[in-house]
């Protein structure tokens, strides 16, 4: 139903991609997301600063770490200052870290946009162009892509001058959240705006992303949308089947969508925290970073508080899978597991860096200074 998705050299069939989210995308995660899509579609990493790459921040080095069947290796990259996104991108395609480069412009949390970055930075559009210009030359044969929102708030509106200057820097492929900055995850996302930034650059592929939460929505922002693929970010929370059932779906295979037991989500889950620990090399820390997945997992399930409490403080396997063999394991899928989940926060204060909003062109006092030194949440 869709045309072949394609990011530079690279066929993404079905049209489906994993979004970068901060403490979520690791290798871990994305390898069970993988594992579900039959290694279908593709996996971007979590926001990778590019001081702390250009540094070799530890933290950050072990964020761009690939799992040997991770192809191709996709990383999104964030920064404010064009010089320093280009050393980045060189130091990538120097040293073979990655097979594709993503661009974060959609970031709305607080720490970013006060310095200019994620989705306050292509208000700034000669800004944005330079350091689309660094990337894209830096990139060499690699394609670079780039996630944004719609603008800053109602009466800042920017996507469709970023998608045009997207376009004439040879930006391969642009994902648009049909938010606003000041929207953060409440409301809707706008679905016509996906629409409309696809009839404004038809000449590259546009991707949508927002309340995508089943594989239907997907197939339904493809068809209103006339996208040529989807970002899923919030959907998957604690439910990496998800990519099964947009493969699925895809491919027309609606009988095929996963409808896990809680046994079988249990598993899902040791399985999870037992990658995290393999990951960071120390089993205790891989299941404390599991907790937060805990509660997106058993969404639904008839789970008392007081368990629920307990599985999100245990800090090893086995207390984790002990705690998990109390439950009624033979409860089937519920109707609450489906819909959104993580966060839905709206309408927030925007935080930008002084006097921003007056000059969509001037780029003075954005520099080197403003990068972040480290990357992930």
């Amino acid at each position: 139903m869709t045309h072949p998705l394609t990011i530079g050299p690279h066929a993404v069939t079905p049209p489906v991609v994993l979004a970068p989210m901060a403490g979520i995308t690791n290798a871990p995660f994305r390898t069970l997301c993988r594992e579900f899509s039959g290694g279908k579609g593709l996996f971007v990493s979590e926001m990778i600063t590019t001081r702390a790459l250009v540094e070799r921040n530890e933290k950050t080095m072990q964020l761009i770490r690939f799992d040997a069947s991770e192809r191709p290796r996709s990383i999104q990259l964030y920064g404010v200052d064009p010089v320093t996104v280009g050393k980045a991108v060189r130091m990538i395609v120097e040293e073979d870290l990655a097979d594709h480069i993503d661009l974060n412009f959609g970031c709305p949390v607080p720490k970013v946009t006060r310095k200019g970055g994620g989705s306050a930075l292509p208000y700034k559009r000669n800004l944005l162009r330079a350091i689309l210009r660094e990337a894209v030359s830096g990139a060499g044969d690699l394609p670079v892509t780039m996630k944004m929102r719609k603008g800053i708030d109602d009466d800042h509106i920017t996507y469709l001058d970023a998608g045009r200057i997207a376009v004439e820097e040879g930006v391969t492929a642009i994902a648009l959240h049909g938010r606003t900055t000041a929207q953060h995850y409440g409301g809707t996302a706008d679905w016509d705006a996906i629409a409309r930034l696809k009839e404004h650059v038809p000449e590259i592929p546009v991707l949508g992303n927002g309340d995508i939460w089943s594989a239907e929505d997907a197939l339904r922002m493809v068809r209103e949308t006339g996208c040529d693929g989807v970002v899923v970010g919030r959907g998957c929370l604690g439910r990496p089947w998800l990519f099964a059932d947009l493969v699925a779906g895809f491919e027309g295979r609606t009988e095929d969508f996963v409808r896990p037991t809680l046994r079988e989500v249990a598993d899902v889950m040791v399985r999870h925290a037992t990658l995290l620990g393999e990951w960071s090399g120390d089993e205790s820390k891989g299941v404390v970073d599991f907790r937060k997945h805990v509660a997106w997992y058993l969404k639904g399930f008839a789970v008392g508080s007081e368990m629920r409490k307990r599985l999100a403080i245990t800090s090893s396997l086995e207390e984790l899978r002990a705690g998990l063999d109390e439950l009624d394991l033979d409860q089937a899928w519920p109707a609450g597991a489906e819909g959104p989940r993580g966060r839905t926060s709206g309408n927030n204060r925007v935080v930008l860096p002084d006097g921003w909003l007056k000059d969509p062109y001037d780029c003075s006092g954005v520099g080197e200074d403003a990068e972040l030194d480290t990357s992930g949440g």
